[in-house]
């Protein structure tokens, strides 16, 4: 089966949870901590239908369904093709039935999907600036030049059910515009968290989940520190 599913260039990595394996390219965009720290953060609840947005090769739908295997089913939105094919491939190598990988932008995803999920997760591009000399295909996981914050909260809030949860990770320096902007879209922040690369050091991420439909009341977590930044 490994064999069958992976292309010359491309390795399959252990997730080190509940078995799973994703297959990696290194000439796309490869992901980093703050994927296995965003999947860690959102709380899963028996039978969810889960989506992830922005989700390049899987690895947050993967990790998040490898630490909670009680969700009924997790769905991978990516613009590219080449990633959402090869999340499509990491699917099939885990032979997960109740996943689905489909390729289109954040803001075309279709009315059918409209109040389906009980949980979004979303690692999205977060940087500022264009591509400059950057790969176009890196840079576009790493910088918001095809999608925003806005147009990314915008659909969560469309797609998820009432009490639906939308949990996403962004940079720290961006905490006031990223709270604003889920309680204009009707997702009330009901947790935070900060993380730091060490002790003492200003954070340099944060991690949100809003509620759609809830009442206010912000829970402020305590500070994670990721030396693996």
């Amino acid at each position: 089966m490994e064999e069958s599913c992976v292309r010359p260039g491309e390795s399959v990595e252990e997730l080190l949870e509940g078995g799973l394996k994703i297959i990696q390219n290194p000439s796309l965009y490869r992901f980093t901590s703050d994927s296995i720290l965003l999947s860690r953060f959102a709380r899963a609840k028996v039978r969810d239908a889960v989506a992830d947005f922005c989700a390049g090769s899987g690895i947050v739908g993967l990790h998040f369904y490898a630490l909670n295997p009680q969700v009924s089913s997790v769905t991978l939105f990516e613009m590219q093709p080449e990633l959402s094919e090869m999340s499509g491939r990491s699917i099939r190598l885990n032979g997960l039935e109740n996943f689905a990988a489909v390729c289109c932008r954040v803001q075309d995803i279709g009315r059918e999907y409209d109040e389906k999920f009980s949980l979004i997760l979303c690692n999205p591009p977060y940087e500022r600036g264009g591509f400059e000399n950057d790969d176009y295909k890196k840079a576009i996981c790493r910088k918001e030049i095809t999608v925003t914050l806005e147009e990314i909260v915008a659909a969560a809030a469309r797609k998820l059910k009432f009490g639906g949860r939308f949990a996403l990770c962004n940079r720290a320096d961006r905490l006031a515009e990223v709270l604003y902007t889920l309680k204009a879209y009707n997702l009330e922040p009901k947790r935070v968290q900060l993380v730091r690369g060490r002790a003492g050091a200003g954070p340099y991420l944060l991690l949100a989940e809003g509620v759609k439909g809830a009442k206010p009341g912000t829970e402020i977590l305590p500070d994670i520190i990721n030396t693996k930044n």
